[in-house]
């Protein structure tokens, strides 16, 4: 098969933007969004989403055509901004966020499955862990058999999944309470939630998971078979899906109380659409809960090989992670990030920690990816590097920049103390594979600062892992 024939047009690459945004997070939102707000601090934190968010897809698209000979952008443009260091971090960040956020999958669609079959439980039985196994290997060699084709079936699984979510929308607006919606608006009678700033700060990390992904086509870069698709999928993909979540979370609150969604199993669109139709509102929402997982899982399976590929490409990480297969699937990668995949299945079977935890994990390890694009986009403005002097663009551009860095160092001020440490521990086995690089390509390990940087990195990892051996620290 020749590689022409694996390009990817702008119905893919929106595809893989909105199937990778799309997975299990919209499902479980009214509850995991009641958990920590009400109505008012709801309306404010999707305002900032937004907005944050918003601005990090425009920095995505201008990166893609300002600097088109950096593939897979969201790493590509960390190491062109802030040095090999900082471009393997965000990789190596990104790679984790993606392949744990398939392990919370699993374990939510098959808990999502015992909803019929209860042998299944909360996802992390023995057999809803070898069932998962089995799944997750069955991915794996559809997606070997080549990019083009597993793009194509998460076309279809993306159309599959919307479905359900536009019904639940227009049921829900039908059912739709202002009084509901208005009652304890700011969540002055639950003190357990906090001031109205500390609600917004808390729902934070959930609206930032529910986004993972936005990246998706920058990622495809490389195999996109018009450069310019690449911005236009990532904008047309993030309006769509904000519209959706948006609706989505704000309808629930006209339906249920603040609390009782709180209260809700996940996934809590299911309870929602119950307490409106009746059982087969359930039903539905869990069958279209497992189609989005599985389609879910397919383009996070696409996203965390093509990641490990690109940056062994260009020597950043080892030359091993860059073999490919006849249909230009990149087969090392691939085995790399399915093995610990099923490793990590494996510990959530002796493991207290939940699919919450999972998810908000992952999304604080993609923090750091995110923050050095917005970077790196603010400083082409100030360089004036691929724009002309005292053009327009420029200073629209630097505005949008700063806003979406602000908004990434809004988010990890948002992730608190518990999940930096946790990230920084993960982020630090990463020197490994990192030396192993440069020793392949004769280089010194570090240049300029990074030693500091990477310090930190460790002291950081060791005051975590000091915390969870002592207690202090609980996943």
């Amino acid at each position: 098969m020749s590689q022409q024939t694996q390009k990817l047009r702008l119905n893919a690459l929106i595809a893989l933007v909105v199937g990778s945004m799309i997975g299990g997070g919209i499902f479980s939102l009214p509850q995991n969004i009641a958990e920590r707000a009400a109505g008012g601090a709801v309306l404010i934190g999707w305002s900032i989403t937004a907005v944050g968010m918003l601005a990090l897809a425009f920095v995505f698209q201008t990166l893609a055509n300002r600097k088109p000979e950096l593939d897979s952008g969201v790493y590509a443009y960390a190491k062109a901004g802030f040095g090999d260091y900082m471009g393997f971090s965000s990789a190596w960040g990104y790679w984790i966020s993606a392949w744990m956020g398939n392990v919370g999958y699993f374990v939510l669609l098959f808990s999502t499955l015992g909803y019929f079959m209860p042998v299944f439980g909360q996802g992390n039985t023995s057999i809803a862990i070898g069932c998962a196994s089995v799944l997750l290997w069955s991915v794996h060699f559809l997606v070997l058999r080549g990019i083009k084709e597993a793009a194509f079936i998460n076309q279809l699984t993306t159309v599959a999944k919307i479905v359900p979510i536009i019904m639940f929308i227009v049921l829900a607006a039908v059912a739709f309470k202002a009084d509901i919606f208005v009652e304890d608006f700011w969540g002055t009678e639950m003190p357990s939630l906090g001031g109205v700033m500390d609600q917004v700060r808390n729902m934070m990390l959930v609206t930032v998971f529910v986004f993972i992904g936005i990246e998706g086509a920058s990622v495809y870069s490389g195999r996109a078979e018009k450069r310019s698709d690449v911005g236009k999928a990532t904008v047309i993909g993030f309006l769509g899906v904000l519209a959706l979540l948006v609706l989505v979370n704000v309808l629930s609150l006209g339906i249920r109380t603040q609390p009782e969604l709180a209260g809700l199993q996940n996934p809590s669109m299911a309870g929602v659409l119950k307490h409106v139709v009746g059982e087969w509102g359930a039903i539905l929402i869990s069958i279209g809960l497992a189609i989005s997982l599985l389609g879910a899982l397919l383009s996070w399976a696409l996203l965390c090989a093509e990641i490990l590929f690109a940056t062994s490409k260009d020597q950043t990480m080892p030359a091993f992670l860059s073999k490919v297969n006849a249909n230009h699937v990149p087969v090392n990668a691939l085995w790399l990030t399915n093995v610990m995949i099923q490793t990590f299945l494996i510990i959530t079977l002796v493991s207290s920690g939940t699919y919450t935890t999972l998810i908000y994990l992952a999304s604080s390890m993609i923090l750091v990816p995110y923050f050095w694009s917005a970077a790196y986009a603010v400083l082409l403005c100030v360089r004036g590097e691929t724009y002309k002097l005292a053009s327009r663009p420029r200073a629209k551009d630097l505005l949008v920049g700063a806003i979406a860095m602000t908004y990434a160092m809004w988010l990890l001020y948002a992730a608190g103390p518990k999940y930096l440490l946790l990230s920084a521990l993960l982020y630090a086995p990463g020197i490994f594979l990192f030396a192993k690089a440069k020793r392949e390509q004769g280089e010194p390990l570090f240049k300029g600062a990074e030693p500091i940087i990477f310090g930190a990195v460790m002291i950081a990892a060791l005051g975590a892992a000091y915390a969870l051996f002592s207690g202090m620290l609980t996943l």
